[in-house]
């Protein structure tokens, strides 16, 4: 058994996950799971490591209002385990699965599509080490291979982005493009050997 798999969760674990991000209990501003999924493959690929109470925080934008201790623990324990999971996948090459379509159509009764929400978290990952992700490196670089998460993030507001969401064609090109690029955005900062 792969550290992968061993971490991997299960359909109903991701069901329970999910429950507690969309209820009562956390801030209105708390991340879904597709929120989450997007931050997360951002600070594992970042070149910095982020610590496990910023990354929390991250998550529930302020403290979950727990129902028990034991709630908590399953909860926290699931989170760990999606975050392990995708850095385990990130580091043995593994194509990373998002939790979305690759496409920017939004559902009827929703605002963004779930794509654009997946790369707006993503985003706010790299925003919170920005000089680590931009600063050592060569900039043009990482920002070229993110192109295509900011394009599909929305929140942007520069000519040659704006242009690139008017073109439909290469727009999906670009978002197919993405579960490729987060393997690419890893070894740039991991191993710039490879």
């Amino acid at each position: 058994m792969t550290l992968n798999s061993a971490n991997a969760l299960s359909d109903s674990e991701l069901d329970q996950l999910d429950d507690f991000l969309y209820s009562d209990h956390v801030s209105e501003d708390c991340l879904d799971l597709i929120g989450v999924h997007g931050l997360f493959c951002a600070l594992n690929i970042s070149p910095v490591p982020v610590s496990e109470e910023t990354w929390m925080e991250l998550v529930f934008d302020e403290a979950p209002e727990w129902a028990s201790d034991e709630q908590q623990q399953i909860i926290t324990s699931l989170l760990k385990r999606l975050y392990t999971n995708i850095g385990g996948h990130l580091y043995s090459d593994g194509e990373i699965e998002l939790p979305c379509e690759l496409s920017l159509d939004a559902e009827e009764d929703e605002d963004i599509s779930p794509l654009a929400w997946w790369a707006q978290a993503f985003m706010e990952g790299v925003f919170t080490q920005e000089e680590e992700w931009f600063g050592n490196k060569a900039e043009e670089d990482v920002a070229e291979m993110l192109l295509p998460i900011m394009v599909a993030s929305d929140l942007f507001e520069e000519d040659d982005i704006n242009k690139i969401r008017e073109d439909e064609n290469l727009c999906a090109e670009m978002c197919a493009q993405i579960p490729e690029l987060l393997i690419d955005l890893y070894l740039y900062f991991h191993a710039p050997d490879k």
